[in-house]
């Protein structure tokens, strides 16, 4: 049998400080992402009234922002099979890095938005990554626990952000521009990368068993060290085998593409709902006549909630089943999103603005660890990639269609579309989405289903 039993083998571990650095780099960049994908949106206003732009403005950079996170989604599910998924995660940190720190010399709205591309490409293709990646370092019983604790952390980069951005817009025409450069900080990566090993289950899906066989006893020693003495690994439960189809042909059979097309519905709700408030929430308050500090303020404010929700996803999302807790989630941020437009009470955008933001970075940190789950190893990357590109790419549409209804019906309505898109995701995933608590997924195994109806993507 030609096999390392690399999943069995990882699924064994306890959780040690060799588990528990990995998860401090994971945060650390997933810090900076949270961190610079917010630059924009909560230094729109004050470049709008620097240059002079108006809604349709602020729609085309949040646009083609999205473009660029649908390529970098592609790219980057790409690269992490290509190269591996150590090094895919190197590349795209440096990737954001670099194009965020370019953003500081933005001179017009065509440069900002070229540059904005470029940023966010880097930023979704290095989610993808990180997301496979924590799938199949960690065991599968707590794999979402920890992914979530590294969100707990990453999230912070939010608020932090606001709050800089906060302090540091208001103090004169250019001073907008350092908030990007705060998001280049993610280079501090380039430290911290040699505490990953490569993941053992994508070498063994490249059939190099010896390097996996390398890896796997280096992770056994570090993780014994600490430990003690290992259980024995369950056996292999079949073969892996070469297979001739791959790539997109292997995920138009009908066993992957229906959980795709449910996960595609679950990204594409995610991201027109969730940037449908952190990307306009500051815009469209300073449009109703509340000044662009006080709107800034009242959403950093709000972004407090963020890392509790991430946290309360940590709490739950390995003792339940995440396709219902997706559900629960989604339909609370979308009645706590509607009572948020109907108000103009600081207090109360404050109140709802926290609700929102607690449920949906929760539910981010609970379908990051749903999406890698629905496919084998082989397929993992893609799959993740193109849903969580295909959800990015829908708001290159979502922030034109807010700009025509907010101009067209006004302010209330914005918030009632919305809230729309969570209450549709959430009815997508409770009639067809998948459970995948009920059996771990297994190398052997196709996508993570209930045990009598297993679906056999490697046997």
């Amino acid at each position: 049998m030609e096999t390392t039993n690399s999943a069995n083998r990882i699924n064994r571990l306890p959780i040690t400080r060799f588990h528990k650095i990995i998860i401090v780099v994971v945060a650390v960049a997933y810090f900076f992402e949270f961190a610079d994908i917010n630059t924009f949106s909560t230094t729109a206003p004050k470049i709008a009234q620097v240059w002079g732009l108006d809604v349709n403005h602020i729609a085309y950079i949040t646009s083609i922002s999205f473009v660029g996170m649908f390529i970098g989604s592609l790219a980057g599910g790409w690269l992490a099979d290509r190269a591996g998924r150590k090094a895919a995660f190197l590349y795209t940190t440096l990737w954001f890095s670099v194009f965020s720190a370019a953003t500081v010399l933005a001179w017009n709205i065509y440069s900002l938005g070229i540059l904005r591309f470029l940023t966010c490409a880097g930023l979704s293709a290095m989610t993808v990554v990180a997301v496979i990646y924590v799938n199949e370092i960690f065991p599968a019983k707590v794999r979402g626990k920890y992914l979530a604790y590294a969100i707990v952390i990453g999230i912070c980069g939010t608020p932090v952000t606001n709050l800089i951005a906060s302090a540091v817009v208001p103090i004169s025409d250019w001073s907008w521009r350092l908030v990007f450069l705060w998001g280049t900080l993610g280079v501090v990566i380039l430290f911290m990368i040699r505490h990953l090993p490569e993941s053992p289950m994508w070498l063994e899906s490249k059939r190099r068993f010896s390097r996996a066989e390398d890896v796997l006893r280096e992770m056994e020693a570090k993780v014994s060290g600490f430990a003690g003495d290992l259980p024995q690994p369950l056996a292999p439960v079949a073969e892996v085998r070469e297979q001739k189809k791959s790539g997109l042909r292997t995920l138009m059979q009908r066993r992957y593409l229906v959980p795709l097309l449910v996960l595609i519905v679950l990204w594409v709700t995610q991201t027109v709902g969730f940037f449908g408030y952190s990307s306009w929430a500051p815009t469209l308050l300073s449009k109703q006549g509340i000044s662009v500090e006080d709107s800034i303020l009242y959403v950093a404010l709000a972004t407090i909630g963020a890392p509790l929700g991430s946290l309360l996803a940590a709490f739950v999302t390995d003792k339940f089943e995440r396709k219902w807790l997706l559900v629960i989630f989604g339909t609370t941020i979308g009645i706590s999103g509607l009572l948020y437009g109907l108000t103009f009470s600081p207090i109360m955008i404050v109140v709802f603005g926290f609700l929102v933001n607690m449920f949906e970075r929760g539910y981010t940190s609970l379908a990051y660890a749903y999406s890698p789950e629905l496919f084998d190893t082989r397929t993992r990357s893609l799959g993740t990639g193109i849903a969580y590109g295909i959800g990015r790419l829908s708001n290159a549409v979502g922030p034109l269609v807010i700009a025509s209804l907010y101009t067209s019906t006004g302010y209330a309505s914005v918030f009632v579309f919305i809230a729309a898109t969570w209450v549709v995701g959430a009815i997508v995933l409770a009639l067809f989405g998948r459970n995948t608590k009920v059996r771990p997924v297994q190398q052997g195994d196709g996508m993570c289903t209930a045990a009598a109806s297993p679906v056999g993507g490697e046997q």
